[in-house]
């Protein structure tokens, strides 16, 4: 398999072009084809020579691939859906990360296969993998509900395959990206369908920057959340370059802060990230108590979430960097009074918001969403507090593309 141009850093790009024969300023131009054009074919490339393109791409692959489906909300969310040729294997620790971590995750979750899932988070095996008709958008009888992909007819020949889902959310003066760096994700949290899936494999950097190049709105996108499947600090090697090349000048050119990257927890990992990037942080609260968390969140065991304040607590988020943390609202499980209180202590001094998110039912989970008036009060109280509290709007449920939702084509055929 050819290497891929996508994801290589502007040095790297010279030493490509130098390695088929061609001036090194020729890489300037592939990084500028790519990253600020966002050309998609080597045709594009107009003021590259014919003869040049041909010596590259005997050798290289550009990298990029149109999505295999798609599917639009009522509200105008888009979700895309990406064929991709994942790393199998799990992850190798990243530089300066603690092989001990890795290993309590690993006896977590053990690369999250159906029947692991099931142990680790109590459910059937045959309630992991979501049936057809909640996933393909055909109801019982085969009718159409509206959910369904529309395929582009670009799909492969299936060897080694997998899915992978982003989504793109539009708002009023925005068009941010919900991006996924892993096919499946090994974390095994209970209210997750990505989770519930398994993992199926890493993405590599030109895998999640492809997911921006290749959409409709790509000439259009104002930020990137890191939030769709997977988890990005179990990928933080690719998830990293693909950070350089969207702030590098010259790559994308984004500032970082268009760019928020969300974790459970990974505390090595992220102890890295806050080092070495400006992008913003989310981190997957979801519950101050740990003997709860770990109940729907197995990698609280391997990262307690006291610890993984306490290591935000050591950086600075008073100035344009920001942390925020995901609460997502259980009714009768995480929504009172008590849980407010200890949230409040847990972050008391630290310069956060909280977000509220509304829960969207999944098949063989115990919980509804809180109601409109509990997370009112919640956030009532959390703001009572001088903890900056908001309820985040839901998108893109009616075709599966909200919050905890994304699973991949690949849950409709397993």
């Amino acid at each position: 398999m050819k290497e891929k141009l996508l994801g290589m850093t502007l040095q790297e790009l010279k030493a490509a072009a130098q390695g088929c024969g061609l001036k090194p300023f020729v890489g300037a131009q592939l990084a500028d084809w790519l990253y600020a054009k966002r050309a998609t074919s080597w045709d594009r490339m107009v003021n590259i020579s014919k003869a040049a393109r041909e010596a590259l791409a005997e050798k290289y692959d550009l990298g990029v691939s149109a999505p295999v489906g798609s599917a639009i909300s009522s509200d105008g969310t888009k979700k895309y859906l990406f064929e991709v040729h994942p790393e199998r294997k799990s992850p190798a620790p990243s530089t300066n990360c603690n092989q001990q971590n890795y290993n309590q995750i690993d006896k977590i979750t053990d690369n999250c296969s159906v029947k692991e899932v099931a142990s680790v988070t109590n459910l059937k095996e045959d309630s992991v993998v979501v049936d057809n008709s909640k996933n393909t958008g055909l109801d019982e009888e085969g009718k159409n509900t509206g959910k369904n992909w529309v395929d582009n007819g670009e799909r492969g020949d299936g060897q080694g395959v997998e899915y992978i889902e982003s989504v793109m959310i539009p708002e009023e003066e925005r068009r941010t990206l919900c991006v996924s760096s892993q096919a499946g994700c090994r974390m095994g949290c209970k209210f997750c369908m990505t989770g519930r899936h398994g993992f199926h494999g890493q993405l590599d950097a030109a895998e999640i920057l492809n997911q921006f190049l290749s959409i409709d709105e790509a000439g259009e996108l104002s930020n990137a959340v890191f939030m769709g499947m997977g988890e990005p600090m179990d990928n933080y090697d690719a998830v990293s370059r693909a950070l350089e090349v969207l702030t590098a000048p010259w790559g994308f050119a984004w500032s970082p802060k268009r760019v928020t990257v969300s974790t459970i927890g990974v505390v090595p990992v992220l102890k890295r990230f806050l080092e070495e990037e400006r992008c913003h942080l989310a981190v997957s609260l979801h519950n101050p108590f740990p003997e709860e968390r770990l109940s729907l969140m197995p990698a609280q065991k391997a990262w307690d979430i006291r610890e993984i304040i306490d290591l935000i607590r050591q950086y600075d988020f008073s100035g344009q960097r920001r942390v925020s943390f995901e609460y997502t609202m259980f009714a009768g499980f995480n929504d009172d009074k008590r849980h407010a209180d200890a949230l409040i202590r847990l972050l008391r001094g630290l310069e956060c918001r909280v977000n509220l998110i509304r829960f969207h039912r999944i098949p063989d989970f115990p919980y509804d969403c809180a109601s409109d008036a509990v997370m009112e009060a919640f956030r009532d109280r959390l703001n009572n507090h001088q903890i900056l509290c908001t309820i985040r709007s839901s998108r893109g449920e009616d075709i599966l593309a909200a919050c905890g939702m994304l699973a991949g084509q690949h849950a409709a055929s397993d």
